[in-house]
């Protein structure tokens, strides 16, 4: 088995069965990073039944982060977490880059410099509609594997800026050595989800398949998901952390109970306008006296209206989840 076999070998059994949070950054109404706000949700999240974290990812807002940003976030949650839980950190290319490739690149070598332990990649929207976009994407993805650390394919759908692969270009991709696993995000999809975890069963059950389904996260656990990498794991954690170690251990009332519980969250806080979920994320942490509610800024997020705040309490409350 080569180096980079044996490092997805190892990646996958680390987060089998866990949840990897996208973390989002706390912003002040200033535009900037509140720094105390990140140590305080770094140590809660420490305490938490995870797997690791996935930094610099959309939740997180990686391609807008300054380099100084991106460095001081995968610093502090690498200081609070140690060595004993995985970093996943974004590859993926600023809007105003033109060589997409070696901007993505960049950004990799940047987190593997800095000690992430697997890379997921950005679906590189700019080849999208291009004559020769499948051939684009493999070399691509050929090119981060080059850095060495496992790669997470990333299926996001294309009105979040993802593009769709057909099963051919999927088949190329999970032959890449150093591709541990594939992220679907797909939102309202779910034949989508069937399909690709039928083809992973199927013809590549060596690839772990990893949900960021969080409007039915539960059902992509009956229909193979092995892990989690979500935003909504950013907070309410152990409730999403129970949920999944529920259907490992086969208890199917509990794990029933739970998804109810889930789904309730997810349905406030995954809504239009989709990209207001990153500051309702921070909503739920403030209410949980995590991090302060004047650190619940996302600069580059719609406007969302302060009922979104109202249901979002209601519902934590109604999920024993509000403190």
């Amino acid at each position: 088995m080569s180096q980079i076999s044996n490092l997805c070998s190892k990646f996958r059994r680390r987060i089998d069965g866990m949840v990897i949070p996208a973390v989002p950054v706390p912003f002040n109404a200033r535009g900037t990073i509140d720094w105390e706000a990140q140590e305080k949700y770094a140590a809660w999240m420490r305490k938490q039944p995870i797997a690791g974290v996935a930094v610099w990812v959309h939740t997180g807002r990686g391609p807008f982060l300054t380099p100084v940003q991106r460095a001081g976030i995968l610093r502090s949650w690498r200081s609070a977490l140690g060595k004993g839980r995985v970093i996943v950190a974004g590859a993926g290319c600023p809007q105003n880059e033109r060589d997409i490739t070696r901007a993505t690149v960049r950004m990799g070598e940047e987190a593997v410099r800095l000690g992430a332990d697997a890379l997921l990649v950005f679906a590189p929207s700019g080849f999208r509609g291009a004559r020769d976009q499948d051939r684009k994407i493999v070399e691509h993805h050929r090119a981060l594997a080059k850095l060495g650390v496992p790669l997470i394919l990333f299926y996001l759908y294309e009105a979040a800026g993802g593009i769709a692969y057909p099963p051919s270009l999927l088949r190329e991709l999970f032959e890449i050595e150093g591709v541990a696993g594939i992220k679907m995000a797909t939102l309202d999809s779910v034949i989508t989800y069937q399909d690709v975890s039928e083809m992973i069963g199927r013809n590549f059950p060596g690839q772990m398949l990893i949900t960021g389904e969080d409007r039915m996260l539960g059902y992509t656990f009956m229909r193979g998901a092995r892990a989690a990498l979500i935003g909504m794991g950013a907070a309410c954690t152990k409730l999403q952390a129970d949920m999944i170690l529920a259907h490992r251990e086969g208890k199917a009332a509990r794990f029933l109970k739970l998804s109810r519980k889930v789904d309730a969250l997810a349905e406030v806080t995954f809504i239009q306008p989709m990209e207001g979920y990153i500051r309702r994320m921070l909503w739920a942490l403030a209410l949980s006296n995590i991090i302060p509610m004047d650190a619940c800024y996302d600069p580059w997020g719609p406007r969302i209206p302060y009922a979104d705040l109202e249901n979002l309490k209601r519902v934590m409350n109604e999920i024993g989840e509000l403190q």
